[in-house]
């Protein structure tokens, strides 16, 4: 499920916001296009940047500067202004912000966010900068109310989150290689039993989408996803990132290619590496 956030009111989005947050009791969604406020709220809010730069205030006195792949962590009742006409998406959280959390998370000027290789980018010098985190070892910032991290894609293994004890996910596109795609699949049952897909129904299995600037996707639990050929994205998830709840599934993907002996174009794509074995993350 996708949205394009290209305009006040992009199409998609209301179907996107009311599937997440039948989802998620608690939670809402909200998208601000070339605003210069935002008003107060009665619950916390985390407000993502995706356009624009400048100066930024807060009511509480609180100021910084901002450019777009930077939070804003703001409290209730608490009113937002800036200096220039800004794009926002903005989740409210059900939970209180953590005092230790500053204001305004900047993961390109923060020095206690650093590149941690991992996830959807284990190569050495991968970009990959956790802004808020489900565990202290990985990231300074601890939250368990939604978790993000902004990472540079060029090709990630297959995986989904169970619908038991995972979470959701938004890809929200924030640059993109002429190359970039997202595939998908909701066939999880089928892929885990490979021995039993068809050659026609391998043909159907995964999803490839183009991927464009602004573009923000919703991968709620079960889907199985991967990122490749060159995404910057900042990856959110809800309730946040819990350890264990990666699911690989290239050594199946790769299982069924094998047995049908699916000829290219035909065959199912994954990634090799994580195919070499299961993976769980």
């Amino acid at each position: 499920m996708a949205a394009k956030l290209d305009a006040r009111n992009p199409a998609g989005f209301e179907k996107l916001r009311q599937s997440f947050t039948d989802r998620n009791p608690g939670y809402d969604l909200a998208y601000a296009h070339q605003t210069r406020n935002l008003k107060g709220a009665a619950a916390s809010r985390v407000a993502f940047i995706q356009k624009g730069g400048g100066t930024m205030v807060l009511s509480n006195g609180q100021k910084s500067k901002f450019s777009i792949g930077d939070i804003v962590m703001i409290e209730p009742n608490v009113t937002l202004d800036m200096d220039s006409l800004t794009n926002l998406v903005i989740f409210t959280v059900p939970e209180a912000l953590p005092a230790n959390i500053p204001d305004f998370v900047r993961p390109d000027w923060d020095p206690n966010i650093t590149d941690t290789p991992g996830g959807c980018a284990t190569e050495t010098n991968a970009y990959r900068r956790i802004l808020l985190t489900w565990m202290d070892k990985v990231g300074p910032y601890l939250f368990h109310s939604i978790n993000a991290h902004r990472v540079r894609i060029m090709d990630s293994f297959t995986h989904y989150h169970p619908k038991k004890g995972g979470f959701d996910e938004f890809y929200l596109v924030q640059m993109v290689l002429p190359d970039a795609k997202l595939i998908t699949s909701h066939y999880v049952t089928e892929i885990e039993n490979p021995a039993a897909v068809t050659a026609d129904q391998a043909t159907h299995l995964l999803q490839i989408h183009d991927l464009e600037v602004s573009d923000l996707i919703y991968l709620p639990r079960g889907t199985v996803h991967r990122g490749l050929g060159g995404v910057l994205a900042q990856v959110i998830t809800v309730p946040g990132f819990v350890p264990g709840s990666e699911i690989g599934v290239d050594h199946h993907l790769k299982a069924i290619n094998d047995r049908l002996d699916l000829p290219s174009p035909t065959s199912v794509p994954y990634n090799r590496i994580a195919a070499e074995s299961a993976v769980i993350k």
